[in-house]
C-alpha cells in the first residue's frame, strides 16, 4: 500500500465561524441579491391578483357633507348664553357624533326616503366570500322550518335590515379640534350616496329642532302642574298665618306687636320717671341739709344756684342781708357796736334772716312734695311695665311658631315666583324654531369612485408581494442547509475543497424551481437521464474544454492526490457521494479522462452495482465486466473497454450477469477477495485506478470497498446535498472520512454562486477569472448546452 500524506483535516483547522453581528449588511444583501427573481416573482403575482381584484370589483362612490354645531345661533332665543370650554365642546361633539351614527336616526332616514323598499340598499354588491356565506347560510336554512312571519314583520325586518346597511355605509367623524362634524356616506349608486347624506343632514337638523321643541313642551307641562300646585300651597300657608294672627291676638302695628310697643313706651317713661325722682331728691336733700343747720347757717349756707328753680326771692334777700351786714360792720368800725344805726342795722338783718329761713323752709316742703309725686309716678311705672311683660312673654310664645309660619308661606311664594318665570321662559323658548347646527357643505353628488383606488391597490398589491415574496425567501434561507460555497466544506466537514464543477445539462428541478415556475406559469423543466447522453460525449467534457473552470476542478484535485498519495505505485481513487443523482459517475469519468490525458494509465471501474451510471454510457452495452469477474465467470481483463481517443480503460459492470445479480449482494461482492485481488491486479497495470461507487447513505457497498482504496473524492451536490446528511455520515465512518482526499461541488449553477458569497470571497470575483478560460470557450458551451 502507498504511502500518503496527513488529511487535510489534521493540518488545516477548521474556519471558525465568525461571532454573530447585530447585522451582516453583506450576508443581507446577498441574500437579496440571490432571491431577487422569486420576491419580484411574488410582486408579479400580486399585482396580477391586484389587477383581476381591480376588473372585477364593484366601484363605490362616497358623497360628503359638513355639519357646524353652532352655539352661537341661539343666543337671541337664550336670556343667558351658556359658558363653554374644551372639556365640554369635547364632550358636545362626541354626543353629535354619536347622534348621527345612532339607529333610531337611521330609522328616521330610512322612513323618510322609503330605504326599506330601495334594492341598491337592501341587496349591495357583495364580494365573492359574502356570496359564499349567503350560500351556506342558504343550505343551512333549507333545514330549518320556521314560522311564518306577518306582512308587518317582514317590512320591520326590512326597515331594520336597511338601518344597518345604511349605518355600515356611514362614516361620521369630528374634523379636528374644530366643531364641524363631517358626514360621509358610501354607496354604488352616486346619486343615492348624495341622497341620504343629504337626507342625514335634514333629519340630524330636525331631530335637534324635535328635541329642543320635546324638551320645551315637556318642561312647561311639567311646569304649569308645579305651578297648580305651588299656587294653591302658597295659598293655604297665607290663611293659615292670618289665623293663627287673629287667634292669637298678634295684632302688628308698624310690623311689631302692640304689647312689644306698649312695653317700650313704659320703659322710656320709666327711664325718664327715675332720672326724675333722682332730681327731685337730690335738691330736696340739699335744701333740707340747710334747714336742719338753723336759722343762722342757713343764712349762710342760703347760696342756691339758678338751676334749682324760681329763688329769686332768696336771691334778692340775701343780697340786701350781705348790704345790711356790710353796712353795719362799717357803723360799728367807724362809730361803735352800740350806736343806734348799728343796732338798727343789727336788727333788720335779723329780720331779712328770719325771711330767708322761712323762704328755704317752704322751698324745702315744696321739693318734699315735689320728690313724693316722683317717686310714686316711679312705682306706677314699674308695676304697668311688670303686668305688660308678663303678657308680651305669651304673646312672643305664640309669635315662634308665627315666624314659622310666615317662613313657610314665604318660600312658597317665593318658589311660586320662580317657576312660574321659568314657565314663561320654556313658553317663549317653544316658539323660537332654531337649532344649534347648520349645514356648511352641501353634499354633492360623487363623480369618480371613491374605492377601489386603483395606485393605492396596486401599491398594496406590490407590497404585499413583496411582504410574501420577503417570507418565501426568508423561509428558504433559514430551509439552506446546503452546501454553497468552499468556505461550508471547510467548516462543516474540515476537508479541502478542490473547486466546482458547472452544471452540465438540465438539472431536477428543486422546491424552489417548482414554485417558481408556477408562479411565473411556465413548465418545470424534466431532469434529463445519464441514459439519453453518450459516454463518449459525457466523459469528454474536461478534454473539449481544457481551460475551462470545469477542467481545472479536476486539475486541482488530480495535484491533490499527487501530494497526498505520493510514493511509487499505483493509487486507487473511490468517489463516492451521499445520496443518487448527485453526478458522481460524471465526476468519475472526467476526473478518469483527465488522468489519462496527462499520459498516466487510469482504469475506470464502476462499482456501483445496484445502479451502474456508467456502464449504461457505455455504447455498445458491454457482455460481460465487474460483476463476471468477481463471480468467476469470466476474467477481468476480458471486461475492459478502451477509449481510443483518451485510452482510458473503462470496465463496466456487466452485462447480463450484472443485471442478473441480487442487490443485497453486491456488497459482499466489493468486499470478496475476489474483489481485493481484483485490485491488487490492477495496481500492477495501472497508475490510477478510478472507482466509481454507490451513495453512501442508502448502501454499505462503498463501506465495504473502503479498506482498499488509498483516498476517496467526495461529490456533493451544489444546492442539494444536505450538509447535516454528510457530516454525520462523514462522522459515522472514520475510516472512510479518514480517506476523503478532498471534495467536489458537483452541479454548480456558476451564474447564481457569486449571489452567495460575501463581499471578499473568492466566488465573488469569478468573473474576473474567465480571463483565463477564454480559449475553446464556444466548445465549453456547446458542451455545457448538451
Amino acid at each position: 500500500m502507498n504511502q500518503r500524506s496527513l488529511p487535510f483535516n489534521s493540518v488545516v483547522p477548521r474556519e471558525m465561524e465568525e461571532p454573530d453581528k447585530f447585522i451582516d449588511l453583506d450576508r443581507l444583501f446577498s441574500v437579496i441579491v440571490r432571491r431577487a427573481r422569486l420576491v419580484g416573482a411574488f410582486v408579479v403575482l400580486f399585482l396580477v391578483l391586484g389587477a383581476v381584484y381591480l376588473v372585477f370589483a364593484t366601484p363605490f362612490y362616497t358623497s360628503m357633507t359638513q355639519i357646524l354645531l353652532d352655539e352661537n345661533l341661539s343666543k337671541y332665543a337664550e336670556e343667558q348664553a351658556t359658558p363653554q370650554n374644551s372639556q365640554l365642546l369635547d364632550t358636545q361633539m362626541a354626543s353629535a357624533v354619536e347622534i348621527l351614527k345612532s339607529g333610531e336616526l337611521a330609522l328616521r332616514v330610512v322612513d323618510k326616503m322609503k330605504l326599506d323598499d330601495n334594492d341598491t340598499v337592501l341587496n349591495p354588491p357583495r364580494s365573492p366570500f359574502g356570496v359564499a356565506k349567503d350560500w351556506l347560510r342558504s343550505v343551512t336554512g333549507v333545514f330549518s322550518f320556521g314560522s311564518d312571519i306577518s306582512e308587518e314583520a317582514a317590512r320591520n325586518g326590512r326597515r331594520q335590515k336597511a338601518a344597518a346597511l345604511i349605518q355600515q355605509g356611514l362614516s361620521v367623524e369630528r374634523v379636528t379640534r374644530s366643531s364641524v362634524v363631517s358626514l360621509a356616506y358610501r354607496s354604488s349608486d352616486p346619486q343615492l350616496a348624495a341622497a341620504i347624506v343629504r337626507g342625514y343632514a335634514d333629519a340630524y337638523l330636525n331631530d335637534q329642532l324635535n328635541a329642543n321643541f320635546d324638551a320645551t313642551e315637556r318642561a312647561s307641562v311639567w311646569l304649569q302642574e308645579r305651578l297648580a300646585d305651588l299656587r294653591q300651597r302658597s295659598q293655604a300657608a297665607s290663611l293659615e298665618v292670618e289665623k293663627y294672627r287673629s287667634e292669637n291676638g298678634l295684632t302688628l302695628a308698624r310690623g311689631e306687636l302692640m304689647s312689644e310697643q306698649q312695653l317700650a313706651d313704659l320703659n322710656s317713661q320709666l327711664i325718664i320717671a327715675q332720672a326724675d325722682t333722682a332730681s327731685a331728691s337730690a335738691r330736696f336733700k340739699q335744701f333740707q341739709a340747710i334747714v336742719d343747720q338753723g336759722p343762722e347757717n342757713a343764712v349762710k349756707n342760703a347760696t342756691i344756684s339758678a338751676k334749682e328753680g324760681d329763688n329769686s326771692v332768696i336771691r334778692e334777700l340775701r343780697t340786701r342781708y350781705l348790704a345790711v351786714s356790710k353796712r353795719e360792720q362799717e357803723v360799728s368800725q367807724s362809730f361803735s357796736v352800740d350806736h343806734p344805726q348799728a343796732v338798727s342795722l343789727r336788727r333788720e338783718k335779723s329780720d331779712i334772716g328770719r325771711q330767708i329761713f322761712q323762704e328755704l323752709q317752704q322751698l324745702t316742703a315744696s321739693y318734699r312734695n315735689e320728690y313724693e309725686v316722683a317717686r310714686s309716678r316711679e312705682a306706677s311705672l314699674r308695676e304697668n311695665i311688670e303686668g305688660t311683660t308678663g303678657r308680651n312673654s305669651d304673646a312672643n310664645l305664640s309669635l315662634v311658631h308665627l315666624r314659622e309660619l310666615e317662613q313657610k308661606s314665604a318660600a312658597l311664594k317665593t318658589l311660586y315666583e320662580t317657576y312660574l318665570n321659568r314657565y314663561e321662559q320654556a313658553s317663549q323658548q317653544r316658539s323660537f324654531p332654531i337649532a344649534k347646527a347648520r349645514v356648511i357643505s352641501t353634499a354633492g353628488v360623487p363623480t369618480s369612485a371613491s374605492s377601489p383606488k386603483k395606485t393605492l391597490v396596486l401599491a398594496l398589491s406590490a407590497v404585499l408581494g413583496m411582504m410574501a415574496g420577503g417570507a418565501f425567501a426568508a423561509f428558504q434561507e433559514f430551509r439552506e442547509r446546503t452546501f454553497r460555497l468552499e468556505s461550508d466544506v471547510r467548516s462543516i466537514l474540515g476537508h479541502r475543497s478542490f473547486g466546482y464543477v458547472p452544471l452540465i445539462g438540465p438539472r431536477q428541478p428543486t422546491t424552489t424551481d417548482r414554485v417558481r415556475a408556477r408562479l411565473m406559469k411556465g413548465k418545470v423543466p424534466l431532469p434529463t437521464t445519464p441514459a439519453s447522453v453518450p459516454f463518449e460525449r459525457v466523459s469528454r467534457i474536461v478534454l473539449d474544454a481544457p481551460r475551462s473552470s470545469f477542467a481545472e476542478t479536476f486539475r486541482n484535485a488530480k495535484l491533490a492526490c499527487d501530494r497526498m498519495l505520493h510514493g511509487s505505485g499505483s493509487r486507487v481513487i473511490g468517489i463516492v457521494s451521499a445520496v443518487p443523482d448527485e453526478g458522481k459517475s460524471i465526476i468519475a469519468a472526467n476526473f478518469a479522462a483527465l488522468l489519462a490525458a496527462s499520459g498516466k494509465k487510469t482504469l475506470l471501474i464502476d462499482a456501483d452495482i445496484r445502479k451502474p451510471g456508467l456502464s449504461q454510457m457505455v455504447n455498445p452495452p458491454p457482455k460481460t465486466g465487474l460483476v463476471e469477474a468477481l463471480i468467476g465467470e469470466a476474467s477481468w481483463p476480458a471486461g475492459i473497454k478502451i477509449d481510443q481517443k483518451t485510452k482510458l480503460a473503462i470496465f463496466p459492470v456487466g452485462g447480463e450477469a450484472g443485471a442478473k445479480s441480487e442487490p443485497y449482494d453486491s456488497h459482499e461482492l466489493l468486499a470478496s477477495p475476489a474483489m481485493a485481488e481484483l485490485i491488487d491486479n490492477a495496481r500492477k497495470s495501472f497508475d490510477y485506478v478510478i472507482v466509481d461507487l454507490a451513495a453512501l447513505a442508502p448502501v454499505v457497498d462503498a463501506k465495504a470497498f473502503s479498506p482498499l482504496a488509498d483516498g476517496f473524492i467526495y461529490v456533493a451536490e451544489w444546492g442539494r446535498t444536505p450538509s447535516r446528511l454528510v457530516r454525520d455520515l462523514l462522522n459515522s465512518e472514520p475510516q472512510i472520512n479518514g480517506k476523503i482526499l478532498g471534495v467536489i461541488l458537483n452541479k454548480t449553477d456558476m451564474n447564481e454562486l457569486a449571489k452567495y458569497s460575501d463581499f471578499g470571497g473568492a466566488e465573488h470575483y469569478r468573473h474576473r477569472f474567465e480571463k483565463y478560460y477564454v480559449e475553446n470557450a464556444e466548445t465549453y458551451r456547446r458542451t455545457e448546452a448538451a
